[in-house]
């Protein structure tokens, strides 16, 4: 047997069972044309064909997980599936209609604009996953676009998604990013400099890829029917340990979906991302991360940072306004699903536990960043208070501040030790450690010998207190100027680092000294530097 014959049999053993297609209403219109969807969860449409599809990238572990050999994933028959330019037997390619609040304004019909469905894939777990093509062309909800995806955001897609999961960030996957040979038309910035940039696809996975805007789409349209089906169909598949859908399920269903929500939040603020476009169709059902777009790492402490162009000057998606912004989409879910619930009041109730779940879920983790037991009310509200107020004095590298706070002497005798000493392990996370003022270091060392005194009363050695901080502080991150680095080389035809930083970001807790330089703080030219600081929403 010929090696793509094998390949192709291998592809055609995949299991795919389309509940989705199969069991919710679909658009009765034909075409790409764009238009109004009316009473359909999708629309069907085939990926658009490219020119020469070639893989850079794929994910062995996902693949693995998935079914797919690494052999296989290699070969032709692979990149010509996942660029979309040909499908197995069991595949039904389409389309979701979903809406959207965008920056807190209703946008009305949004839907996969340049992204297409293959279908559910079930593999020998009986775990069900979506395959989805970004950047596979047009489809109905592509209003003025063209469908398609460049090489730059796609590379920041299938680094961060990966990225993410290895930081133990609940999160979509990426299973590939393949080049299609094709150039695409794209204006950065938005100022009229429009330029052809190299095309790519990227496949990303996910149990379902519905949104908070998948339902609030038919709420907004009256459409109670289609609305009760796609959420009856949600909690089925995806939440099946609620039971039959009713409305007590429907409420336990908001519940979970508000516990989820924030423990993913609690995650983003932990490793110090920042989504940059927390719009409600970004907003996953699942409690998953959504939608690479616009983001980024904290780099300086600050919680006012967004690294959205769009966002530059109400900073609604900021790091430290993510978990409010979190509530007032959750609230519009609640609102979305009111007609099927009739009462205001448990949905209020389940919003009101959203606060404090998240409150209580913060707290934990800060001190579990900081190495101790447990949150002790009466003196570590002041601690986290005066923490946070430290690290926004000056320009404070946030990912190399707590990886090297792990380094504390906690069994330090405080009379003997000067302020300078007690600094000096934290000197690195500073990007101007030379030029503290004298005030400045006291405040340091003020708060350091208050936290040093909260660790002896937990009792922890020095050795495990920093095993237990380094599972939780990590000390690589994907820095924007990074995957800037990969990006400008991977347009020039080489795709190493791409490679270099996938691999190190499986291993985002380990020192792995062979990439410190991975772990270094921003270096001063990218730090105004397109793609390395602030990004549009373009693709």
């Amino acid at each position: 047997m010929h090696e793509r014959e094998s390949y192709q049999q291998e592809l055609e053993a995949l299991r795919f069972d389309n509940s989705f297609t199969r069991l919710l209403p679909g658009d009765s219109g034909e075409g790409k044309q764009p238009r109004q969807v009316y009473g359909a969860c999708y629309s069907r449409v085939a990926p658009t064909k490219v020119s020469q599809p070639s893989l850079i990238i794929h994910a062995s572990d996902l693949a693995s997980r998935l079914g797919l050999s690494d052999e296989l994933c290699r070969s032709d028959a692979f990149s010509q599936l996942f660029s979309g330019n040909q499908l197995l037997p069991g595949m039904d390619p389409h389309a979701i209609c979903y809406g959207g609040h965008q920056f807190g304004n209703w946008a009305g019909q949004l839907g996969d604009g340049r992204a297409i469905n293959l279908g559910e894939l079930i593999n020998t777990n009986d775990e069900r996953w979506m395959l989805q093509l970004k950047g596979a062309g047009l489809t109905p909800y592509s209003r003025s676009a063209d469908g398609l995806a460049v090489l730059r955001s796609s590379v920041r897609e299938f680094l961060c998604s990966e990225a993410m999961h290895h930081l133990g960030v609940p999160t979509t996957r990426a299973l590939s990013l393949i080049l299609t040979g094709e150039m695409v038309m794209r204006d950065m910035f938005y100022d009229g400099r429009a330029a052809l940039e190299p095309g790519a696809i990227v496949c990303r996975t996910a149990p379902s890829f519905t949104r908070f805007g998948s339902l609030q789409i038919f709420a907004s349209r009256d459409d109670t029917t289609t609305l009760k089906q796609l959420l009856d169909h949600t909690i089925i598949h995806d939440f099946p340990h609620l039971g039959e859908p009713c409305q007590q399920v429907y409420l336990e269903w908001f519940n979970e979906v508000c516990q989820s929500t924030a423990e993913l939040v609690v995650h983003w603020m932990r490793v110090g991302f920042v989504h940059g476009v927390m719009n409600t169709d970004n907003m996953s059902l699942l409690g998953l991360t959504i939608d690479y777009g616009p983001y980024g790492w904290l780099e300086a402490f600050d919680l006012s940072w967004t690294p959205n162009t769009t966002d530059r000057e109400f900073k609604r998606y900021s790091y430290g306004q993510q978990p409010a912004i979190a509530g007032w989409n959750l609230a519009r879910l609640a609102e979305s699903i009111l007609p099927l619930i009739g009462d205001i009041e448990p949905l209020q109730e389940a919003l009101n536990t959203y606060s404090q779940n998240y409150k209580t879920l913060w707290q934990n983790m800060m001190v579990e960043k900081l190495g101790l037991k447990s949150f002790q009310a009466e003196t570590d509200h002041k601690l986290l208070e005066e923490l946070q107020h430290m690290l926004t004095l000056t320009e404070t590298d946030m990912t190399i501040f707590y990886r090297k706070l792990a380094n504390t002497n906690a069994e330090v005798n405080l009379e003997n030790i000067n302020n300078n000493k007690l600094i000096e392990p934290l000197l690195d996370a500073y990007y101007q450690s030379e030029d503290i003022a004298y005030d400045l270091q006291q405040q340091m060392a003020d708060w350091l010998r208050s936290y040093i005194q909260r660790l002896q009363q937990d009792g922890v050695n020095n050795t495990e207190r920093k095993e237990n901080m380094n599972r939780i502080n990590p000390k690589y991150v994907l820095r924007n100027y990074l995957s800037q680095v990969a990006i400008d080389q991977a347009e020039a035809g080489d795709y190493n680092e791409i490679h270099r930083l996938h691999e190190l970001l499986k291993h985002p807790y380990d020192e792995q000294p062979e990439f410190d330089s991975y772990a270094a703080k921003r270096p001063d030219w990218a730090r105004n530097r397109a793609g390395c600081s602030m990004l549009s929403c373009s693709s």
